[in-house]
Formats: C-alpha cells, structure tokens, sequence
C-alpha cells in the first residue's frame, strides 16, 4: 500500500500540478480517519507519511504520568524514558502508536478519502488558475457532446461550452481544434467550471485586440459591438489620434486584417463601423452605405427616424430587418426607417399648369389657352407646328386661329425659337 501511495502522489503531482506536500497532507488526513478507527482516541493522533519511502507511522502525543489510568492519552514514566529518557511527569511525549496492521479495509478506506481529496485539490487548482483569465481567447480541442453542450480539453483541463454559448451556424466534430473566449469561472456544487463561449459578443472584441495592434494599444478604441452570432456583427470604432484613420486600421492593408477575423468566425459577416458623438451621425454609419434624404432624433424618446430614398429602403432595413436591428442595439437608439415620400403630378395638375403656360403667351387668352390644352395643345412649340385650319375647327378658338398663331411666333421670336431654322440663318431664295 505505502508504494501504492507514493505512486498516486507522484502522477498526481507530475501530470496535474498539484503540490507534494498537499498531496502528503490529504493522504495523511485520509489515514487518520482510518487509524482513529483502529487505535481508538488517542490524545492527539496523527499520521506522519516519510515522502520518500511512503513509510507510515501513527502518533499520539500522551502525557508522562506516574500511574497510567488512560492509556490513550497517558504514558508511564518508565515507559516514556524508553523513548526519551530526560523525560519527567508531566511532559507530552510523542509516542508511535501504528497498528501492526490497517487492514484492507482501512487501506481501501484510505484511498478513497485520498482521491476525494485529490479532486478536491485539483479542483481549486482550476479555480485559481482560471479565475484570473476570464476574458482571455483559449485554444483547446473538441473532445465529446453532453447533449448540446461541447466538451473542450484545454491540456491539463476540461472546458465547457454550453449549447448557449455555440454559434448556431457552426458544426463541431470530435478532435477539431477551436479557440473560444473565457465567459466564466464558476464555483459550482461539483466543483469549478470553465464556461467558454465563441457566441459572445466580447469574443470578437477579443479578436480585433489580437489582430489589430492599435486597438492592443488603444490608439483605436472599440465604442461599441452587436452581434447576431453566425450572421453578422457590427462594431463600433473610433480614434483617439487624428493621425490614425480608425477603419482603415480595422480592415488592414487590402482587408487582411478583418478577413482574418471573418475566416475565425467562420465567414460571418463583419461591419466596422466609425462612432461619433453625433447620434444622427452615428445611426447613418451603423445603417452602412446609404444616403440618407434626412434625420429626425427624438432626445426623450431615445428614437431616431431617418429617411431614405425608396430604391434604399430594403438595404437599410437589411434582410429580416438585421441591418435595423442591429444598427439599434449598436447604437442604443430605437431606429425608424422610412421611404422617402416623392410627389408626383396628377393628371389635372400636369393640365392646369399647361394653360397657364399658354396663357402666360401675349394674346392668348386664358380661355383660348384651355381650350388648345384640352384640343390636345399643350406647349408653345406644338402649337407652332400647327396649321390655321386645324385651330380653326377648335371650339372657342375659331376666327381667333390667325391671331393666335401670331402671338406664338411672337412669344418663339422672342424666347430665339425658330421652327426649321436657328436665328439669323434665314438664307433669300433664288426667286426673290
């Protein structure tokens, strides 16, 4: 059993990091409670375990006495200067007191406290060494599903990512390496528990830092971030030096550097948008590349309208509304979105405003200029183009058709319109 032991502390130490002495200390625990049961009370007991050659001894701590009248708590003076012989009454001696045998089941009960408290150790050990990563992008392998939930072996540690916490579009196998970000530690009945997550959205915040070197150094600060996990994100920048343009830096020479993020996230789509103190400003960036014909913000409502042309409505409300909404929860504003409202003329208008452009002509009546307009008429160059007869048949116009026409010509001298020729290139002909 001592061999036994001494291998179990050195795995234990070599392949889990747990210290010796605790070890020691836990396998000394786990004998007491089996040597109590075989020595019985005595005063003090406890096991002493030689690191090296796992050689066990109980001992109790008595009390030198003349007359022994408990022998669990008491030694005779002869006997205690057997042991040490300055020893005098009253003194407390340490006398080994090991059973000449446990027994199986004290050597079986002995183990399984040292197991407990082995996991116990080891456990505490995750906790310590975790708790401080919270935040941090780990890398580890897929190692088996619990339900939906995806076991992540992460070396000397097992992970968790819940169904919660995976990104829906993606598929997991055994064996695949990933990197995920470090949601939680937590302290739970069975023990501490690792919570990783590749659906948060401090994942991808997490992965600019990696990428981008300005944002490692905050030259460029991220503002604010939304995501719809597998489907797309949008994320907020801005720089605090006038010298670094915040996208640019973002997307990276020819885009490698976002591209890099997107390949991470397994081709989900990226937005990285410029923040701006301006909230209407900042709604047309978070809504991408539209023009916006105009922007109404509502301070105590917290709600912004903007107004696109119509051929925009669908890109700025983005398919299933994604673009809004997440245009929304990046910015922290509700988000209206409406068509731009382009008046068209109506028949009757497109009418009145032909008569009034034909009675604006000197000599024309107004009356004379509706009934042309309802005749067909509508603009001084067809009426140019029409003969005296044809007018004449028009009612209300009648023998007024030479008059009218002369005032159009008049009116197209005077607006330099000539019918089959430009001003001034009348040329004689040979009969005149």
């Amino acid at each position: 059993m001592n061999g036994d032991l001494i291998a179990i502390i050195d795995y234990w130490e070599r392949e889990k990091g747990i210290d010796r002495q605790t070890l020691i200390s836990a396998v000394e625990e786990s004998l007491l409670a089996s040597a109590k049961k075989a020595v019985g009370p005595s005063r003090q007991l406890r096991v002493q375990i030689n690191p090296k050659t796992g050689e066990i001894k109980a001992i109790a701590r008595l009390i030198v006495v003349d007359r022994v009248l408990n022998k669990h708590s008491q030694i005779s003076l002869a006997e205690a200067q057997k042991i040490k012989p300055d020893a005098k009454l009253g003194d407390e001696i340490d006398v080994e007191v090991t059973p000449k045998e446990f027994g199986r089941i004290a050597s079986q009960y002995a183990k399984q406290y040292l197991l407990q408290q082995i996991r116990k150790a080891e456990k505490k050990l995750i906790y310590e060494e975790f708790k401080d990563r919270v935040g941090e992008i780990v890398s580890g392998i897929v190692r088996r599903f619990e339900h939906k939930d995806v076991i992540i072996d992460l070396g000397r540690y097992e992970a968790l990512m819940p169904v919660s916490e995976r990104v829906p579009t993606e598929d997991y196998q055994p064996n695949d390496r990933i990197r995920a970000y470090v949601k939680a530690v937590e302290m739970r009945p069975h023990g501490p528990e690792i919570i990783l997550s590749r659906a948060d959205p401090q994942f991808v915040v997490k992965l600019f830092e990696l990428e981008v070197a300005e944002i490692a150094d905050k030259t460029v600060e991220i503002k604010a971030i939304a995501r719809e996990p597998g489907h797309r994100t949008k994320i907020a920048v801005v720089s605090n030096d006038p010298h670094v343009d915040a996208l640019g830096a973002c997307v990276g020479l020819r885009g490698q550097r976002v591209k890099n993020i997107v390949r991470e996230l397994n081709n989900e789509k990226v937005d990285v948008v410029e923040w701006s103190p301006d909230i209407a400003q900042f709604v047309i960036n978070a809504l991408g590349k539209i023009t916006a014909k105009g922007v109404e913000v509502d301070e105590n409502r917290r709600r912004v309208k903007v107004i696109v042309p119509p051929d925009k409505l669908s890109v700025a409300i983005g398919k299933h509304g994604q673009n809004a909404r997440l245009a929304s929860k990046l910015t922290g504003w509700q988000i209206e979105i409406e068509p731009e409202i382009i008046q068209t003329k109506g028949f009757e208008e497109k009418v009145a405003e032909a008569i009034e452009a034909l009675a604006a002509i000197p000599g024309i009546t107004r009356e004379q200029a509706d009934a042309l307009v309802h005749a067909g008429i509508t603009r001084l160059e067809e009426l140019l183009q029409a003969e005296e007869s044809d007018l004449i048949e028009i009612p209300g116009i009648g023998e007024k058709a030479g008059e009218i026409l002369a005032a159009a010509r008049a009116e197209a001298q005077r607006r330099t319109i000539h019918i089959g020729e430009t001003p001034g290139s009348h040329v004689p002909s040979q009969n005149q």
